[in-house]
């Protein structure tokens, strides 16, 4: 089992908290080999950004990805930077809140609603990267659902739990739209 995970989005977005926590997750809770990385432009806050996350049952050798099998893209900026070099068959998943130009190129697109329906929901945005990890998590099953979110719980102080873990199976509810 292996899993190169690329987020990509806007500085500000929380997507490299977003790929922390997964990273986390997958060692802490699974037993997993995991390497988190990540790269923003001079701009950081509103330019376009990304956490790479690896997880494998083997030995990880190099922790950059070269070619990644799922791709999340919360901007279109971000889409059209990050979303490149993908393997056969990659999943991608964008938020078509704020992502609108995609190319199939034989790859599963998965066009979830994350910014909006977060901001519906909390009235904030602010948790779209806790969202993201339950569409991610849903759509790719890469952890069980519970080890995620009590990492998730963990990182944050204890008056953001309910909001992150409403945001998380809000996430989770439109990954199950989604894959229709």
């Amino acid at each position: 089992m292996r899993y190169d995970i690329r987020f990509s989005g806007s500085g500000g977005q929380g997507i490299i908290t977003a790929g922390i926590i997964l990273a986390q997750a997958a060692a802490i809770k699974a037993g997993k080999n995991a390497v988190q990385s990540q790269s923003y432009g001079p701009e950081a806050r509103g330019g376009a950004s990304k956490a790479e996350v690896i997880i494998s049952d083997d030995e990880i050798n190099y922790p950059k990805i070269v070619s990644p099998d799922i791709v999340i893209s919360l901007t279109q900026e971000a889409y059209d930077k990050y979303a490149v070099d993908l393997k056969d068959n990659a999943v991608i998943i964008v938020d078509n809140t704020l992502v609108h130009e995609y190319k199939q190129d034989g790859h599963t697109i998965y066009k979830v609603p994350i910014t909006s329906s977060v901001k519906e929901l909390l009235g904030s945005a602010v948790s779209a990267n806790i969202a993201t990890l339950g569409v991610l998590n849903e759509i790719c099953k890469i952890l069980e659902h519970d080890w995620l979110l009590e990492v998730i719980v963990g990182n944050f102080p204890e008056r953001a739990a309910e909001s992150n873990t409403k945001a998380y199976n809000l996430g989770v509810e439109l990954a199950k739209k989604a894959m229709g």
